[in-house]
């Protein structure tokens, strides 16, 4: 096994994926993510616009990680909420998830990590690097 992986170390190779770090609610240990993956609507000013996407908290134990995600609305406040994306929006935002799930296990193999979901993450919602 390499040697620990720092919370500095972690923080540029988690950087280096992508736009997807929100390196200011990370702490040691607790790693968040999101993306913004469809716009409602292009009409307000950009900083007050809003999004179907996800988000996803990523937990660390040594080399192991444990992660639990949620889709839903990003509002005009810049906040999260646990909303059911339209259909018609479904497969992009799976699409985002799926593509940075990848991104992320490729990362973390580099590292000589193990990913897995966490225990309130079923089956069904159990991203896949497919």
């Amino acid at each position: 096994m390499s040697e620990r992986v720092t919370y500095k170390r972690l923080l540029r190779q988690f950087a280096a994926i992508g736009p997807y770090l929100r390196e200011d609610l990370c702490e040691e240990g607790r790693y968040r993510f999101d993306c913004l993956s469809v716009c409602v609507s292009a009409k307000p000013a950009p900083d007050k616009r809003e999004f179907w996407g996800w988000w996803l908290v990523l937990e660390q134990d040594d080399h192991h990680f444990r992660y639990h995600y949620q889709l839903g609305f990003y509002d005009a406040d810049g906040v999260w909420l646990d909303k059911p994306v339209p259909k018609k929006h479904q497969a992009e935002v799976e699409r985002t998830l799926n593509h940075f799930y990848k991104l992320l296990v490729d990362r973390l193999t580099v590292l000589e990590c193990h990913l897995e979901p966490a225990e309130q993450v079923t089956n069904e919602l159990a991203v896949t690097a497919a």
